[in-house]
C-alpha cells in the first residue's frame, strides 16, 4: 500500500486544530497542513453558498484511509463532510519512508506536543 494524500475542509480553526491532533496523536496520519482562508462556493440544499473554511492535507498511507475517514465523521461538525484521497504517484523516497514510519502504532511516542514554533500564528 503507497501514501496517500486526504483532503477534507471545516468551518472554523478550532475545529481543523481538532481534527489534524487527532489524526497525528492516533497515528492515523504523519502529519496534517491547516490552510486558512479557503473560500468555498457550493450548492447546498437548493442554494448557492459561500464560506470561509479551512483546508486540512493530510498525509497518510493507503491502508489508514478506514481510519482517517472514520475520525472525520467522528469529529466533523459537517453532515457530509468532504473526504477525498488522492493516491501519491511519486515523492521524496525519505519523505514517504518517514510519512510510513510515522504510522508506527508500535514506536515510541512522546505525547506532548512541542508548540514553540507556533507562537505568534
Amino acid at each position: 500500500m503507497g501514501a496517500i494524500v486526504v483532503v477534507t475542509t471545516v468551518g472554523d480553526e478550532e475545529e481543523a486544530n481538532l481534527l489534524a491532533r487527532e489524526l497525528v496523536g492516533r497515528r492515523h496520519a504523519a502529519c496534517v497542513n491547516m490552510i486558512s482562508s479557503v473560500k468555498s462556493v457550493y450548492r447546498w440544499r437548493s442554494k448557492i453558498c459561500r464560506d470561509s473554511e479551512y483546508l486540512l492535507v493530510i498525509k497518510t498511507m493507503a491502508d489508514e484511509y478506514p481510519a482517517v475517514a472514520r475520525t472525520i465523521h467522528e469529529l466533523h461538525s459537517y453532515e457530509v463532510p468532504e473526504i477525498l484521497a488522492f493516491d501519491v504517484s511519486q515523492g521524496e523516497p525519505r519523505f514517504l519512508d518517514w510519512v510510513a514510519a510515522s504510522l508506527d502504532k508500535d514506536a515510541a511516542f512522546d505525547e506532548e506536543e512541542d508548540l514553540s514554533d507556533l507562537e505568534g500564528i
